[in-house]
């Protein structure tokens, strides 16, 4: 019976301290959490910024951005960002090696124990497939233009 009601005590305990936990979500809200860049030129570098606000009543401050490899190359505001204001993080992707691709930052701010996760995605074509892919895409009829 003890062994019973010290099993419940712990697991109550234990959903509290879960529920209490904020996520970087509650602190900065982010214009999008992925993007995907499409279909990229093998060895032209590219970059997207992930723009976010600052949702909580106090100045926040990005401790960290570390990208899942070392061909992203995040960069993270270093002053604190004041209540209400915007500001962002942004993604550079080497695009050295051809073939898809799927990569994260995860994002650490200041006092909160659970990060987020941004994403880019896309695909890297050789210079040769590249060229043809455009040449493709200029023979497509473009919205809205007729093709008579």
């Amino acid at each position: 019976m003890k062994k019973a009601l010290l099993f419940l005590s712990v697991i109550a305990l234990s959903a509290t301290l879960f529920a209490q936990q904020k996520k970087a979500e509650d602190v900065v809200k982010f214009k999008e959490m992925s993007w995907d860049f499409g279909k990229i030129k093998q060895g032209a570098p590219v970059t997207h910024n992930f723009e976010f606000q600052n949702t909580s009543s106090a100045p926040v401050v990005i401790e960290s951005a570390i990208p899942s490899c070392g061909c992203t190359t995040p960069v993270k505001p270093e002053a604190p960002i004041a209540k209400g204001e915007n500001n962002k993080i942004t993604a550079g992707f080497n695009a050295a090696a051809a073939g898809p691709f799927n990569k994260t930052i995860t994002v650490k701010v200041a006092g909160i124990d659970m990060p987020l996760q941004l994403r880019i995605t896309g695909e890297v074509l050789t210079a040769d497939a590249f060229a043809k892919y455009e040449a493709e895409k200029d023979k497509q009829p473009k919205p809205g233009k007729s093709s008579l």
